[in-house]
């Protein structure tokens, strides 16, 4: 395997971005904010350049707003600082070689009560997660704690979130991003409007397929209208059911999605697939009906490695490969892919919260 005759180091162009090769860091929640006030800082910039090799780095999940928080730590893009902390970020990935999307973040149901003024979180309906988020309490202490039953939005405070999706995409292009991609997957807040498990609303925004794609397409036009459609994605999980989101009617309803954000010109869909041992596989069938349904890029995530990336690229279900767990341990993650050399590992009681260790210390092969 050499870099020249690989898929996955093919360059691509991805909307006005041109990347020197197939490998996306995925998005992946580390906690690592300054605080008061969730804001990226001088650390989380020298993560971020160090995976710069990536065709493209995904930001970590980031909250549009304090409502749309629902684990600690967590980045926002919301105050001036959180943009000025985010400038530091692109600017030191500008600077190593790198390109970087923010990706937008509301959590919905999936939420703590110490994140909210009246101890609810919102979603399209009051139904319980059952699940659980990771929240700091006073003792500074960080544990997995129970989600509340959420309240159910108004149509009004549905327009105000799709705001401030759209003032998220306005203030990720001022600090500096090359575009933004929503999060629309793993039972946050777009997915729970998606699924009959979750939305059993009455109203335009609930019922038939067309009503539960609605929000999803009024936030997708809302971000594009900001960013630019050409530097818009959208991630989804059609078949993540943990969370109280298995939703027999959830395939037609993304593929009937698949062809709005068509229609609207996003540049991508990112496929966040199940990633734990014995996940159910994606049925090639699927693959197939997205493809035919959305003319734009397709990422695909889920516990990837350098041949299941090769085969999906190669055979066209795919244009490009997100690697989240790999890139922890090894920031020169395709330089060891395009070498076949041997990859670290990372140290699991370090992936949230804390400083540099288990974060930005893992050296590069090169220079171990």
């Amino acid at each position: 395997m050499t870099i020249a005759t690989t898929a996955l180091f093919r360059p691509l162009e991805l909307g006005p971005l041109n990347l020197p090769n197939r490998i996306v860091m995925a998005p992946m929640t580390r906690s690592r904010t300054s605080q008061p006030g969730d804001v990226p800082n001088k650390l989380m910039a020298t993560y971020y350049a160090q995976r710069a090799s990536a065709g493209l780095i995904v930001s970590e999940a980031t909250q549009i707003s304090r409502q749309g928080q629902g684990y600690s730590f967590t980045p926002g893009i919301y105050s001036e600082a959180q943009v000025d902390g985010w400038r530091r970020v692109t600017d030191t990935v500008h600077a190593a070689g790198g390109r970087m999307v923010l990706q937008l973040w509301h959590v919905g149901r999936m939420s703590h009560a110490s994140f909210h003024s009246d101890g609810l979180p919102v979603a399209p309906s009051a139904l319980s997660p059952e699940a659980q988020v990771w929240v700091v309490g006073d003792d500074g202490v960080g544990r997995m704690v129970d989600c509340p039953v959420p309240r159910a939005l108004s149509t009004h405070d549905i327009q105000e979130v799709i705001a401030d999706f759209r003032r998220g995409a306005a203030n990720a292009m001022r600090a500096g991003f090359d575009g933004v991609e929503i999060h629309g997957g793993n039972g946050y807040l777009i997915d729970q409007f998606l699924r009959t498990t979750s939305n059993h609303r009455s109203d335009a925004y609930g019922g038939s397929i067309s009503q539960r794609t609605r929000f999803a397409q009024e936030v997708a036009t809302a971000v594009a209208s900001e960013a630019g459609a050409e530097r818009t994605g959208i991630r989804l999980a059609p078949f993540i059911t943990q969370r109280n989101m298995n939703c027999p009617e959830i395939i037609p309803t993304i593929l009937n999605l698949a062809k709005k954000l068509d229609d609207i010109g996003l540049a991508y869909i990112h496929l966040s697939e199940a990633d734990w041992d014995n996940a159910p596989k994606i049925p090639e069938d699927f693959r197939h009906e997205l493809r035919r349904a959305y003319q734009g890029k397709v990422i695909v995530a889920g516990k990837y490695d350098a041949p299941r990336a090769e085969a999906i690229l190669m055979n066209g279900l795919a244009d490009l490969v997100a690697f989240g767990r790999p890139f922890i341990a090894n920031p020169d993650l395709p330089a060891r892919y395009a070498s076949n050399l041997p990859l670290a590992a990372f140290d699991a009681k370090a992936l949230f919260g804390g400083d540099a260790r288990g974060y930005s210390d893992y050296a590069a092969l090169t220079t171990a």
